[in-house]
């Protein structure tokens, strides 16, 4: 499952962000490079100052390296599977922002490890699901 993927990168110290972006380039064969992969950086923590979730970013950077070849204005998949992992996400977490998430989701000693795994089961049946409805 996509989560345990996530889990395994949050654990060796990858924030949300990176966790949820090296998670799918594995499990979903993305063929991302580690260049590509590090740009996803400055999202975690909320692009570090507490705003979107770092793991709602990782996730869009996912959907985004799935459903474009060529630039956003050019997939017709982008805009309805982000809108659904957005969706999603909100309706899960209740919120969007870092900062409103960390105060009930983190955890002193597992940090945000729940969210991250979290984040991750919502992109993989967000996927599920969108593919299923292009079917």
């Amino acid at each position: 499952m996509l989560k345990d993927v996530a889990a395994k990168y949050y654990n060796q110290g990858y924030n949300c962000s990176e966790s949820l972006i090296r998670a799918a380039n594995e499990y979903y064969s993305l063929n991302l490079d580690d260049n590509t992969l590090r740009i996803v950086a400055g999202f975690g923590g909320g692009m570090q100052v507490g705003d979107v979730c770092g793991a709602l970013t990782g996730a869009l950077c996912a959907i985004s390296s799935k459903y474009v070849e060529t630039k956003a204005h050019d997939s017709a998949d982008l805009r309805p599977a982000s809108v659904d992992m957005v969706r999603n996400f909100q309706q899960h977490f209740g919120a969007r922002i870092c900062a409103k998430i960390k105060p009930t989701k983190f955890d002193k000693e597992q940090h945000c490890l729940y969210t991250v795994t979290e984040a991750a089961e919502i992109l993989e049946q967000t996927l599920k699901d969108f593919e299923a409805k292009r079917a």
